[in-house]
């Protein structure tokens, strides 16, 4: 991929589709927003599904973990499948097999059915990877931060979009007579996975995989992959120490996202009291951020990195990271709504922001292997948000069944508001715990570093990019 640079756009001009950087930008952005809007689709309905399938608060739980447990696996493999194939392929295939598990949850009839379904569902999260490798192909090393922070933030904004479209979707299936309100949120789910299926199909016939052709072809001229110094075996990837720092800075920022934005409803109702639809509104404006806090990130690690060089993009990192675990520590604290939702903001902002400016250091750690490294980041995100919700959980269901048995025999009134409370406050210890673990992981990313070659080549690469631009 690194003979490709030459190629590579220099500019993110988002309206001219004439580019086939453009264009496969918006198509990949686009095809990332509907993955995860069909991971997280059921989340809006929720409510629903417990009430239907009898859901137990450790099955309620337990599907929040599921959710997230599938990507990882997903993600470290299709990063060296990105590396082989391209992402082309890769993206063509992910749609279109990960969609299979989200129409078949429109079908389940228990508990478990709907456990293993949520478990594939989240294949589809290693969308984000195959998202990143694709843009990091297109853009030059100047506009490389931006073009990934851009592209995965209107992606991620497809897991706050469902909020909105999810029941807008449902409401249609009812009001056309398809189905009673009770069973809409199964024809909501079967009408997102038939449209993530189209996308794929879309996506083969639309994109490639590089500025100047796909991997099959260039493999055969000889443009890539001439020789075996052109390839990086995995074992060497696994083997360089930054590549798990960033695992565990993804893990501290992206997996922490989609943890809070998961747990976020019920601790905006059960902490102030919020009606499901004011919780919702709420996070869904939280999740809708993903419009632009996490290209700004891109856009301050770029600028970091033109002045200060691969040294500044991590010093960027490490101090959006702080601001990240503060706010968050702020925000477990506070028991007065305007405040808490002034630092709600403050911490979405923050953890956006954190994620882009991952993604602005990692394509520089070994260009010859983005897919490997995109992959095992990207799965440090999975990891965090798994860990981070078993830590909720084993403080939330705990208390919460400890609350339903000390109540036994009460009305459903006085039962329903025990749970709430010691749930309101088992989760605000747990984000308390998780802020000062983001502390600690920002800490340690100090400790990226970068050779004086590498330095020096990224900044004659960026010189000639600008220079370029501006012949433009």
């Amino acid at each position: 991929m690194d003979t490709l640079k030459n190629f590579k756009s220099t500019k993110l001009e988002l309206l001219n589709f004439k580019s086939i950087s453009t264009r496969t930008f918006w198509i990949t952005s686009f095809a990332f927003f509907l993955c995860f809007f069909a991971w997280f689709g059921i989340v809006p309905f929720m409510p629903d599904v417990i009430k239907d399938l009898g859901l137990t608060p450790d099955q309620k739980w337990n599907s929040i973990i599921l959710a997230v447990s599938g990507t990882v696996f997903a993600r470290l493999l299709i990063g060296k499948l990105c590396d082989k194939y391209g992402p082309r392929l890769c993206y063509t295939w992910m749609l279109m097999l990960g969609a299979i598990p989200v129409i078949l949850l429109g079908f389940v009839e228990t508990p478990m059915q709907f456990l293993v379904c949520r478990f594939f569902i989240g294949f589809i999260g290693a969308s984000f990877v195959i998202t990143q490798v694709h843009t990091s192909i297109m853009f030059a090393p100047n506009i490389v931060g931006t073009a990934n922070a851009t592209s995965a933030g209107w992606g991620n904004l497809g897991g706050g979009a469902n909020r909105l479209g999810m029941p807008i979707i449902a409401a249609v299936v009812v009001s056309l007579g398809l189905a009673e309100s009770v069973d809409a949120w199964r024809y909501s789910m079967i009408i997102a996975g038939s449209i993530c299926f189209l996308m794929g199909i879309v996506y083969f016939f639309f994109t490639q995989d590089t500025p100047n052709g796909n991997f099959k072809e260039l493999k055969k001229t000889g443009e890539m992959f001439q020789s075996k110094k052109d390839q990086i075996g995995f074992l060497k990837v696994l083997k360089d120490y930054r590549v798990w720092i960033l695992f565990f800075v993804y893990a501290a920022c992206f997996g922490i996202e989609l943890t809070v934005y998961g747990t976020m409803d019920d601790y905006l109702q059960n902490t102030f009291q919020l009606t499901r639809g004011e919780a919702g509104n709420i996070v869904l404006s939280f999740a809708l951020m993903n419009i632009f806090a996490r290209t700004l990130g891109g856009v301050c690690g770029d600028k970091f990195g033109k002045r200060k060089g691969l040294r500044g993009r991590v010093l960027f990192l490490t101090l959006i990271l702080i601001v990240e675990g503060l706010m968050l520590g702020i925000f477990s604290s506070i028991t007065f709504l305007p405040l808490a939702i002034v630092f709600l903001i403050l911490f979405s902002l923050s953890v956006q922001m954190a994620e882009g400016a991952t993604f602005s250091v990692v394509p520089f750690i070994n260009k010859k292997a983005i897919g490997s490294i995109s992959g095992i980041v990207g799965a440090g995100g999975n990891v965090g948000a798994f860990l981070a919700a078993m830590l909720l959980k084993s403080k939330s269901a705990v208390a919460e069944k400890a609350a339903i048995l000390a109540n036994e025999g009460a009305t459903q009134e006085i039962i329903a508001a025990a749970q709430a409370s010691v749930s309101s406050s088992a989760v605000s210890s747990g984000y308390l715990v998780i802020s000062i673990l983001i502390v600690a992981t920002a800490a340690v990313s100090l400790a990226i570093k970068f050779s004086t070659s590498d330095e020096k080549e990224v900044a004659v690469e960026i010189n000639s990019a600008m220079k370029l631009a501006l012949d433009k």
